[in-house]
């Protein structure tokens, strides 16, 4: 899917950008601090991951999206077994959104 290699692509850029945050807790407390745009859940993560951020997410009003697998993100962002990343950059985090929901990206 190419919509998958160009989000893929824009997080390894927003990562050597050092625009995003990842795992569970930094996620987490990045939501809190209001200084995450934008999180991806990986779709095979745990049920009680994808519910507790889905929950906060709303809450704090952050666009959340189900997408990419733990291998693919982990793989775009460099680290290894990540289900979740979050997206500091509101011009990376408007471009993914605009991929996923079938726009077209630069490039």
């Amino acid at each position: 899917m190419i919509n998958s290699k160009k989000i893929c692509g824009l997080l390894g850029l927003a990562t050597r950008a050092g625009k995003i945050v990842f795992g569970t807790e930094a996620c987490m407390q990045s939501i809190e601090k209001n200084k995450v745009k934008l999180i991806i859940i990986a779709t095979d993560a745990a049920e009680r991951t994808k519910m507790k951020f889905n929950s906060i997410c709303d809450n704090k009003k952050v666009p959340i999206f189900e997408y990419l697998s733990i291998d693919e993100i982990s793989e775009a962002i460099g680290k290894n077994n990540k289900a979740i990343v979050g997206i500091k950059d509101i011009n990376f985090s408007k471009e993914i959104i605009k991929i996923i929901n079938g726009g077209e990206a630069i490039g």
